[in-house]
């Protein structure tokens, strides 16, 4: 039997699973499944494929069972039950005046442990916290410190754009986005325009960035001297998606051309600070 890719979790964690025997699962179907956390609810993405599982060092776990009504039920109670959880560890924390903020509470389905999600700008003692939750919960108490981007993985639903986060949604690894990538593309760089629900750089301005990249190395580089049919001129300008560069003929006439239409191309290259300048401005 093949394995199957599951995501479970708060943070929507993604695993090879082992099916029972002779049991096979369609996309999309809920499943209970037990992992090294304990008993969970999980969906099943697709079936597990050889580059999927050289990329999982183990399995994930073992699916047990597709959910039943009653496991939908228990589900939608431990749910109901987790926003109790918050505020009393909201409550907790205020009492024991720590300095963390706390973002969310995942309840496991099995029971076997209560799962807190926290910000804070270092470490921070909180054994006294796991005492006094521990003995409310009467469960084990993890407590996991994340990232502001983490955060908007749990909590964020949908990004400028109208579709749920890429974080939310089928990011496995968090990507890193850097401005370079965002000038490249020539997005905008107001700050509020180019950043996620998390604060940070967009996950997406990733996605094109190599496509960009490879096709800005096959463009003259600013400052070439080419030759086009309306004469010689220097390259002033890249439009790297549609292939065509900004030529400033000796007229001092600006022209996009495409790479194919350039009859020669010079040498050695010229760059000053007045192209540069150009090209700035044209971002």
């Amino acid at each position: 039997m093949p394995k199957y890719v599951v995501r479970f979790g708060a943070m929507r964690i993604l695993g090879t699973c082992d099916p029972p025997a002779d049991n096979p699962f369609a996309r999309g179907t809920r499943v209970i499944l037990r992992t090294e956390r304990g008993l969970e609810a999980g969906e099943v993405l697709c079936e597990a494929s050889p580059a999927t599982a050289a990329q999982e060092s183990a399995s994930a776990g073992q699916i047990l069972r597709a959910m039943t009504a009653e496991d939908a039920n228990e589900l939608s109670r431990i749910h109901e039950h987790e926003r109790q959880e918050f505020e009393t560890c909201l409550r907790c924390i205020k009492t024991l005046d720590l300095a963390m903020q706390l973002v969310d509470v995942e309840h496991i389905f099995g029971g076997e442990r209560i799962v807190v999600y926290y910000l804070a700008d270092g470490r921070v003692d909180f054994r006294e916290l796991v005492k006094v939750l521990a003995g409310e919960f009467q469960t084990r108490i993890e407590m996991r410190q994340i990232g502001v981007r983490d955060e908007a993985k749990l909590l964020a639903d949908y990004g400028d754009c109208g579709k749920p986060v890429c974080c939310n949604n089928h990011l496995v690894a968090m990507p890193p986005v850097s401005m370079k990538m965002a000038k490249l593309q020539k997005a905008t760089l107001d700050p509020t325009k180019i950043s996620g629900r998390c604060g940070r750089l967009k996950c997406c301005l990733r996605y094109e960035y190599d496509v960009y990249e490879q096709t800005l190395n096959e463009l003259p580089p600013i400052g070439t001297r080419v030759n086009i049919k309306e004469g010689p001129g220097r390259v002033i300008g890249h439009e790297i998606l549609a292939g065509q560069v900004l030529v400033e003929t000796e007229s001092r006439t600006r022209i996009l051309v495409r790479v194919a239409d350039i009859t020669a191309v010079a040498d050695g290259n010229e760059t000053d600070p007045q192209s540069e300048s150009d090209d700035l401005r044209l971002s």
